[in-house]
């Protein structure tokens, strides 16, 4: 008797023999020229090629089918897509009635349990050995601080920091060399090992200078919603000529002379006029050595030149008081540019200093606001019509007009009352083709440095296969050889439309990764594109079983506020799908990598990558009406706190 699916059988079994067919006919053309991919990553190329050959199809209503049958659905297919193939075509002909298999085994392909095996291999020898109990890394970004505080860095490392991750485009040499020692030192102490990440700052495209304000710094009380005073305002009074950090964050530094400042003595009050003229005073509370801390409780505009008077109590009087001082030199203010929609912004070859719009009495513009570019080439580059974003996508515009000199820009984003753009902001042209080189100057002095400290050598705003050749052409002219690992950023449009070219020419390296940073990548991308093309990532990295790294805003508000949000929870948790985690730095950093410790380890037992992991839950125990107390099943979940 014929099988009653018998029809069905064969059509699926045609379906799944074109694709299959396709898998080796890409595998044959698009590894041509791609001999040199290392030994380690051949099996992984060749498996990259199957799954390009399979994506290339929407193949929804096979994976139905296969599912009605009781059979894999590929969905979890991508460390091993030849072998799954031919797995379900084997099945699926035993169902039809041959007594022997219809496929051979792959040729060079990974097989069924050897594809995961490779990511975790791949990963190791990049990110270095995983951590006693959990499957994902964790990599932190330093703040400066860390070139100084020693404390810092070793309570980074004692609760999960596995990578330390320090930015060329900030600091210097010194600062960086201060930082690995204060490494290494923890390690030792800590009997923990750490991996060294640096990345070069790449070609980012940045606003220019904008002219400064008027040298004039408010200091006011700290308040509460109804306007009260919970916390005067601190002022840190220091010598003009040897002024002196504060211990701790004051809300204005005052340098005066050091010879009216070794009089000032605790309960001194210091009488002056504000900028506006206004009658103010602050009172001495602490001495620090040759400076100050002074209490106010009312708001103050300080200027230099601004004249100082101590007034004592009255029965403290002495020959000082009365004594006058001035102000010394205070830092001119940052100044912003007000940009509104429908305003038009002048983008400029020249780093002049940037200025607001120049209105007329009667409100019309006579100048309109204007800023310089970091890099020259973008006037090279950009066209009209095309869209750009400044401040990492906080302000829209499309570019109007451009001459040699000069880009016009028409604001369409921006809120209601206008957004403000200060100097060294981010400018993404998601649309536009940048010449730029992929390595700047400061970039190749920085990586004189890197080859000699690192593990790991990031590759900022990387676009093309032509990027990756010259930073390996780069690293072996330096004598890095295999020593350092590469981890390419995926920060651009572009860099993302090429990601599996990108790969092919990575993988002539042995350590090689892929970063997901989400910040520059959702502004050019589209921040409703932004999940879609990060499981796109995530997908094609493990079909070439490489290592991801999943960055940018993990935790943000945690770390910079010391609460985080209940949505950055679930996208810390997402990170699981990771090999590894970064975290950007903030003032409570540690509690930070605590955190995320504890997140990825909780979640490890119920997901590895995209497979769900049918752990016990304490729900389904709950419902059978056993006896264990509540306590006990949240213990058993893993669960720290019992609310009632």
């Amino acid at each position: 008797m014929q099988n009653p699916y018998y029809s069905q059988l064969q059509e699926l079994l045609q379906t799944l023999n074109h694709l299959r067919s396709e898998m080796v006919e890409l595998e044959a053309s698009g590894l041509v020229g791609c001999a040199d991919v290392h030994p380690e990553h051949r099996a992984s190329a060749k498996n990259l090629m199957h799954y390009l050959a399979l994506r290339r199809h929407d193949i929804r209503r096979l994976q139905l089918q296969l599912a009605a049958l009781g059979l894999s659905s590929l969905g979890r297919t991508e460390p091993h897509v030849m072998s799954s193939v031919n797995a379900i075509m084997n099945v699926l002909g035993r169902l039809a009635g041959s007594e022997k298999a219809c496929v051979q085994p792959p040729n060079g392909a990974p097989g069924l349990n050897e594809g995961a095996l490779l990511v975790e291999k791949h990963a190791k020898t990049l990110l270095g050995a995983l951590p006693a109990g959990r499957n994902v890394r964790i990599m932190v970004t330093m703040p400066p601080e860390a070139a100084t505080n020693y404390k810092l860095v070793r309570d980074l490392l004692v609760p999960g920091m596995d990578c330390m991750r320090i930015n060329c485009a900030h600091d210097g040499p010194e600062a960086w060399s201060a930082m690995i020692a204060n490494l290494r030192r923890a390690e030792k102490e800590t009997k923990r090992s750490c991996m060294l990440a640096m990345d070069l700052a790449g070609p980012k495209l940045r606003t220019g200078p904008v002219r400064l304000g008027p040298a004039v710094l408010k200091c006011r009380p700290h308040r509460d919603a109804l306007g009260r005073v919970v916390s005067l305002a601190r002022i840190w009074l220091t010598p003009s000529n040897r002024p002196e950090l504060p211990p701790t964050p004051p809300d204005a530094v005052i340098p005066v002379p050091g010879a009216w400042l070794r009089h000032l003595k605790g309960k001194d009050k210091i009488h002056f006029s504000d900028a506006r003229g206004a009658s103010r005073a602050m009172t001495v509370v602490s001495v620090v050595g040759d400076n100050r801390w002074a209490e106010a409780v009312r708001t103050a505009y300080f200027i230099p030149g601004m004249v100082l008077e101590i007034r004592r109590p009255p029965r403290n009087e002495s020959a000082v008081n009365g004594w006058r001082t001035k102000v010394g030199a205070l830092p001119a203010k940052a100044q912003a540019l007000r940009l509104k929609l429908g305003d038009t912004l002048i983008l400029t070859r020249s780093l002049q200093p940037g200025f607001s719009a120049v209105y007329n009495k009667s409100g019309k513009v006579i100048r309109p606001a204007q800023i310089g570019v970091s890099q020259p080439e973008f006037f090279d580059s950009v066209r009209p019509g095309e869209p750009i974003w400044l401040d990492d996508g906080v302000i829209g515009g499309v570019i109007r007009a451009v001459t040699r000199d000069k880009a016009s820009v028409e604001i369409t984003q921006a809120r209601p009352f206008g957004e403000k753009l200060g100097a060294d902001k981010g400018i993404n042209v998601p649309e536009t083709v940048l010449r730029l080189p992929s390595l700047m100057k400061e970039d190749l002095e920085a990586l004189k440095f890197v080859v000699q400290h690192a593990d790991i050598v990031s590759y900022s705003f990387v676009r093309t296969e032509a990027d990756v050749r010259e930073l390996q052409a780069r690293l072996a002219d330096l004598g890095a050889g295999e020593k350092i690992g590469i981890v390419l950023k995926i920060e651009t449009r572009e860099g993302f439309d090429h990601l599996p070219r990108l790969l092919l020419t990575a993988m002539r390296s042995r350590a090689v990764g892929v970063m997901i940073a989400r910040g520059d990548l959702a502004v050019e991308c589209g921040y409703q594109r932004l999940a879609e093309v990060q499981e796109e990532i995530l997908w094609i990295c493990e079909a070439a079983h490489l290592p991801v790294i999943w960055a940018t805003q993990v935790l943000e508000s945690l770390a910079k506020n010391g609460i985080p949000s209940r949505a950055e929870i679930t996208d810390a948790a997402m990170g699981e799908r990771a090999e590894c985690v970064m975290l950007n730095k903030g003032p409570f950093i540690v509690t930070a990598v605590r955190i995320l410790d504890d997140i990825l380890r909780r979640m490890q037992a119920h997901h590895e990558k995209k497979v769900s992991m049918l752990r016990e839950l304490h729900l389904a125990d709950a419902f059978r009406g056993s006896a264990v107390s509540r306590r006990a099943l949240w213990h058993r979940s893993g669960a720290r706190k019992i609310r009632n």
